[in-house]
């Protein structure tokens, strides 16, 4: 890419007017001169698309504006947090263990009798409600209940689990997880 010395003295000419823009635009020095420096980047990136005889620094402030305000929604979109309290506030259940969980449900599942393990997948895990699950297994509505009471009864069992205390995160993460909810 070639610059005519007419062209790149009329962009050296704007950046200064270029940086008092984007420093009333940002508030911020440093923000500023980095926006003007991508608009410099843009501009000799584009600079196919300027049209000779048209203004130069009129060109120049559309492409920093635009930058400006393509950032501005970006950042809108962003949560500042300088002093890292709402990163602490964000706290998610170790992944590891909810994958152990699922494999021991899956192996206690597959000890049901099929009767069973249908019914409580149909209504614990599929959502439908007793009488549909009944309708699907083309039986009644009691024989459905006694199924999915007998299997959960079972799954319990078989992943030692005595009470809702007992499914989820352990006492120690239960504890880490709730700790900053003031």
């Amino acid at each position: 890419m070639s610059l005519d010395d007419s062209l790149r003295d009329s962009i050296l000419k704007a950046i200064p007017n270029l940086r008092a823009f984007g420093i009333s635009l940002t508030g911020n020095v440093d923000r500023a001169d980095d926006l003007v420096q991508e608009t410099m980047l843009r501009a000799l990136k584009n600079i196919d698309s300027f049209e000779p005889g048209t203004n130069m620094s009129a060109w120049l402030f559309t492409i920093l504006r635009n930058l400006f305000r393509s950032e501005y929604r970006k950042r809108k979109r962003e949560v500042e947090d300088a002093t890292g309290m709402y990163a602490d506030s964000l706290k998610s259940q170790p992944e590891q263990s909810t994958r152990l969980e699922f494999e021991e449900l899956r192996a206690a599942l597959d000890k049901l009798p099929d009767d069973q393990r249908e019914a409580v997948i149909l209504v614990g895990a599929s959502g439908f409600s007793y009488e549909e699950a009944a309708a699907i297994c083309g039986c009644a509505v009691g024989t459905i209940k006694s199924r999915v009471n007998r299997a959960r009864n079972r799954l319990a069992e078989m992943m030692s689990i005595d009470d809702l205390d007992d499914i989820g995160p352990d006492r120690e993460t239960r504890a880490v997880l709730t700790a900053n909810r003031n």
